[in-house]
């Protein structure tokens, strides 16, 4: 309890300051509900589909790519630079709150914030006629494990590679655009020659589009997409696993200092 209490207080905090910020949180809600028109129009003139079909296939594609790869990931390495610049770690190591609790909190705050834009562009999508076809459970299952992975991912980037706010954008395009267009955020990877969808199936992106287009657009079971689920959930533990030794070890270093 007392984990889960201290958690709760953190996700509120960079909650509560995300909602002061109305800015950021307006453009997180405009970025994903462009890409997603732009995407939903383009599928349903370039591959002659009905627009709800159209929708329906581009809503999964631009959660994962547009929506849950900047806000978890971009986000968890925008927070873990700015607790750093602002000596807020510092403060904390004069108070109760565990480490534990403080990595959890910033994974349950950036989970709030993927589930929300999840609502958001499938509310958008389905104002054009798209549904969830499959399971609901599932594809919220998906939806979580790639937020676990992005928040573990952006745990290692942020802890180990950038040290002022400055590096956060460059650190995020460098790793995270080329792996977006390979994984199939921006261009359906049926267009992919066979050369970059044989790498592309080395890419945690990949499977997380996959896999949540097959769920949500396709209406498909577990046994379906059971490579792909398999692949992000251990792509997943063990970036959650890699995130909290890199947390740790930036932890000894700032007691260091």
């Amino acid at each position: 309890m007392k984990y889960w209490r201290e958690a709760i207080a953190i996700s509120r905090r960079i909650l509560i300051e995300l909602l002061r910020r109305r800015r950021s949180l307006i453009f997180w809600s405009i970025f994903p509900i462009s890409v997603l028109t732009l995407s939903g129009y383009i599928l349903a003139e370039r591959a002659q589909l009905p627009i709800a079909d159209a929708f329906a296939y581009a809503a999964p594609s631009t959660l994962v790519g547009a929506a849950l790869f900047f806000s978890c990931l971009g986000g968890t390495v925008a927070t873990v630079v700015a607790e750093r610049e602002q000596q807020t770690l510092k403060r904390l190591f004069l108070s109760p709150l565990s480490g534990v609790s403080y990595f959890l909190g910033i994974f349950l705050a950036h989970s709030c914030i993927g589930i929300g834009q999840a609502l958001l562009i499938y509310i958008i999508a389905g104002f054009w006629g798209a549904t969830f076809k499959g399971s609901i459970l599932l594809g919220l299952i998906i939806i979580l494990l790639s937020i676990a992975a992005y928040v573990g991912l952006g745990f290692i980037l942020g802890t180990q590679l950038a040290r002022r706010i400055e590096d956060v954008n460059s650190l995020v395009a460098a790793f995270g655009v080329p792996l977006l267009i390979l994984g199939g955020a921006f261009l359906p990877t049926a267009l992919f020659p066979k050369t970059l969808l044989n790498l592309a199936k080395y890419n945690p992106i990949y499977h997380m589009n996959e896999a949540l287009v097959a769920v949500s657009s396709k209406g498909e079971g577990v046994e379906k997409i059971m490579s792909s689920f398999s692949f992000l959930f251990w792509f997943a533990l063990i970036m959650v696993i890699g995130g909290w030794l890199s947390y740790q070890r930036m932890l000894i270093i700032e007691r260091r200092l």
